[in-house]
């Protein structure tokens, strides 16, 4: 099997195993089974098993394949995309320390900090750092399907697991769900009141982002 096909198959094997195991038809099975805890612990085992080989397989095989781009002749392209970077960075951060009630686990059900810039932080972030690579690198076949595969999984898993707690949970859910956005920045007015109770958090995630631009080529080499 060539990388390409590699990655493409690592992908779709990730996401069906989200949606697959986190489905209304399973889940609660498996739940009944294993008991709560047990199921999120090889839950979150089978993302590793799967996500792990999928970023080693990339890691090894970054710009392979025919070209397709290079954005950064764009006048203003690169500080747009750091901001983003720094942006994404930030919600991954407020998200790791302010779960989502959208999450699997999670027991809160208010809408506050940084949940008023997005209901699902952590995953939006990680899509950010995958769209916003698109716009700095020169990007080969590879970085396509490996960096395109963060924000296209982000989107189809949070929009399948707001469908299934909505089912779930009712009226408790709801709530929580018509008062937040699906995409960051989605209700504005709620936003600047998100960042000043999550304000420390979201500094914290510019910090790691800063970081990790002084960082990269370090990250990177060998």
């Amino acid at each position: 099997m060539d990388v390409l096909s590699g990655l493409a198959l690592l992908w779709f094997a990730f996401g069906a195993s989200h949606v697959g195991f986190s489905s209304l038809r399973l889940r609660p099975r498996l739940v009944a089974a294993l008991g709560e805890r047990f199921f999120l612990l090889g839950y979150s085992l089978i993302a590793l098993a799967i996500f792990v080989p999928l970023a080693s397989l990339y890691a090894t095989h970054r710009h392979e394949g025919p070209f397709l781009w290079f954005a950064l002749g764009i006048p203003g392209l690169r500080e747009f995309a750091f901001a983003g970077m720094g942006v994404s960075f930030s919600l991954i951060v407020a998200g790791l320390l302010h779960p989502s009630p959208a999450s699997l686990g999670s027991a809160t059900s208010e809408a506050s900090g940084v949940l008023r810039i997005t209901r699902h932080p952590l995953f939006m972030g990680f899509g950010g750092v995958g769209l916003f690579h698109l716009l700095l690198l020169p990007v080969y076949l590879s970085d396509l399907l490996f960096l395109a595969g963060l924000p296209l999984f982000t989107c189809l898993g949070c929009a399948h697991q707001d469908r299934r707690k909505l089912r779930e949970e009712g009226e408790r859910f709801r709530r929580f769900y018509s008062a937040t956005s699906f995409l960051p920045f989605g209700r504005p007015a709620g936003c600047l009141r998100g960042i000043r109770e999550d304000a420390l958090l979201l500094g914290l995630g510019v910090l790691l982002a800063i970081g990790v631009r002084y960082l990269h080529p370090l990250l990177l080499s060998g």
